[in-house]
C-alpha cells in the first residue's frame, strides 16, 4: 500500500539537531584555527619573548589544543575500535535512496490527470532496472526503508497489469528484508501482499492464511491501523472471490453480507481523510450493491465517487466509477445509456494508459454489440480488448466465437449475467491498496 505513504521523514531528511553540541563545535573550529595560527610566526614570536607575554602564549596554546583534543577524541577511539577490530562503517546508499524517492514519485502520479500517462511509460521503462536495484541491493537497517518504498512502488505497477507472479516475489523479498533488518512492520505487510498475490492466483486458502500470518504480527507501529484497513479490505476481496464461485442461494448473499461489513471496517478504520480512499471505498461498496441485484443503491454510491474523483485529479478512479455506472445502466434495461457511460469511461482509461480497464470496457461495448446482433462492430471492439489483456477472459473468447459466428452468444441466465458482469470488474478492489500499504 509502500513508498511509506504515511512514514515520516528518512535518516537523511531529519533535520539537523542544534543547541549544546552546534556551540561546541564552533569552539572546537576557534581552538582549531588558533592553533593553526599559532604555529605561524605569530606562534614562535610568542615563544621567544620573555616574561608574562611568554606564559600567557603557553596557557592559551596549552587551553586551546585540551579543547580540540577533548572534542574530537570520540571520534577518534571509534576510528581506532573500527581498525582494531575490522568494524566498517556502512556505506550509504545515496543512489537507492534517489531511485526509491523517483519511483514513489511516479507512482503516486498514476492513473492521475498531473502525468498519468508519463507515469505509465515511465514504470515500462525503469521497472526492470528497479527489480534489478531489488535483486543487488544485500538489506541493511539503513537501506531497509528503500527498498521496502520501491516495493511499494511495484506493487502498485503489478497490481494494475495483474501480474501476481510479480507481486508474490516482491512479498518474499521484502519478507527477507524484514528477517535481515529485524523489521516486524515490513513482515506484517509482506504477509498481506502475498495474500493478495494469491488471491490474484485464485488460491484463497493460502490467501486467507497468510492474513492470519499478518494478523499475528501484530505490530504497534505508527502504519499499524493502515495495515489493519489493508487486510479489512482484503477480506472483502476474499469473501466476494467466494460470492462469485458459489451457486446463487444463501452461501452466496452471506460471502457478499461479510464483504459490505468488512468494507465498513476498512471506511472506518482508515487512518485519517484521504479523497482517493473515500474513492475507493465508494466504488468498492458500489460492487456489493451490484452483488446484491441493487443497481439503483449502486448508482447511490457511484456518483459521490465520481465527484471525489474528479475533484482529486484521479482519471483512474472517475474512470473506473463511469464503467460501474455503465454496469448499473445495462442492469436496469438502459442499453443506450451504458454504452454511453462505457466510450466515456474507455476514453479516460486511455487518457492514462491504463489497459486493463480499457480492455474491460472494450469487452462491455462488444458483448452489447453482439447482443444487439451488429456482429462486425462486435468483432473490432472485441478483438482491440483481446489485445490489450494480459490475461485470458473465458467470457472474452466466448462472446468473440459469437460475434465471429462460430458459435452461438453465451447463454447465461438473469441472476448469473449479472454476477459475470460484476465480477469482471472486482478486480479494481486493488486501488485502495495505493492509500494503505504501510
Amino acid at each position: 500500500m509502500s513508498a511509506d505513504e504515511d512514514g515520516g521523514p528518512s535518516p537523511e531528511e531529519k533535520p539537523p539537531r542544534t543547541g549544546r553540541r552546534g556551540r561546541v563545535f564552533g569552539i572546537s573550529g576557534l581552538a582549531s584555527g588558533l592553533l593553526t595560527g599559532l604555529l605561524t610566526d605569530g606562534w614562535s614570536q610568542s615563544f621567544s619573548a620573555t616574561g608574562w607575554v611568554r606564559i600567557v602564549g603557553v596557557a592559551v596554546a596549552v587551553i586551546l589544543l585540551l579543547i580540540w583534543a577533548i572534542y574530537n577524541a570520540p571520534a577518534a577511539l571509534q576510528a581506532y575500535r573500527r581498525r582494531r577490530y575490522g568494524v566498517h562503517a556502512p556505506i550509504a546508499a545515496p543512489e537507492l535512496h534517489a531511485a526509491a524517492e523517483e519511483a514513489e514519485q511516479w507512482m503516486i502520479a498514476l492513473g492521475s490527470d498531473a502525468g498519468g500517462m508519463a507515469a505509465a511509460e515511465w514504470y515500462s521503462m525503469n521497472e526492470p532496472q528497479l527489480r534489478e536495484v531489488l535483486l543487488t541491493e544485500k538489506p541493511r537497517d539503513e537501506t531497509a526503508d528503500d527498498l521496502a518504498r520501491i516495493c511499494d512502488a511495484l506493487e502498485v505497477w503489478y497490481l494494475r497489469r495483474s501480474e501476481p507472479g510479480a507481486l508474490l516475489e516482491l512479498s518474499e523479498f521484502l519478507s527477507a528484508v524484514a528477517d535481515a533488518c529485524g523489521r516486524r512492520d515490513l513482515a506484517e505487510l509482506a504477509a498481506a501482499r502475498a495474500a493478495t498475490a494469491y488471491r490474484l492466483m485464485g488460491d484463497l486458502e493460502a490467501a486467507s492464511t497468510r492474513l492470519g500470518v499478518s494478523d499475528n504480527v501484530a505490530t504497534h507501529t505508527r502504519t499499524a491501523a493502515a495495515l489493519t484497513t489493508r487486510r479489512q479490505v482484503e477480506r472483502a476481496l476474499l469473501h466476494l472471490a467466494r460470492a462469485e464461485l458459489a451457486p446463487a442461494g444463501n452461501d452466496r448473499d452471506e460471502a457478499v453480507l461479510n464483504a459490505r461489513d468488512r468494507l465498513d471496517d476498512a471506511r472506518l478504520s482508515r487512518p485519517g481523510p484521504d479523497l482517493a480512499a473515500e474513492v475507493a471505498i465508494y466504488i468498492n461498496r458500489a460492487i456489493v450493491q451490484l452483488y446484491q441485484q441493487d443497481p439503483e443503491g449502486a448508482l447511490d454510491q457511484l456518483r459521490p465517487a465520481v465527484a471525489r474523483a474528479t475533484a482529486a485529479g484521479d482519471i483512474s478512479g472517475q474512470a473506473h466509477a463511469l464503467e460501474l455506472t455503465g454496469v448499473a445502466a445495462w442492469m436496469q434495461r438502459s442499453p443506450h445509456e451504458a454504452k454511453r457511460w462505457w466510450q466515456h469511461a474507455e476514453h479516460l482509461y486511455a487518457e492514462v494508459d491504463e489497459r486493463e480497464g480499457r480492455a474491460r470496457c472494450l469487452q462491455h461495448l462488444g458483448s452489447a454489440e453482439v447482443a444487439a446482433g451488429r456482429l462486425r462492430s462486435a468483432r473490432e471492439l472485441l478483438e482491440q480488448s483481446a489485445l490489450l489483456r494480459t490475461s485470458e477472459s473465458e467470457i472474452l473468447a466466448r462472446y468473440l466465437e459469437a460475434a465471429r459466428e462460430i458459435a452461438s452468444p453465451p447463454v447465461i441466465a438473469e441472476d448469473a449475467g449479472h454476477r459475470v458482469a460484476v465480477s469482471r470488474l472486482t478486480r479494481s478492489l486493488e486501488r485502495i491498496r495505493n492509500h494503505f500499504a504501510r
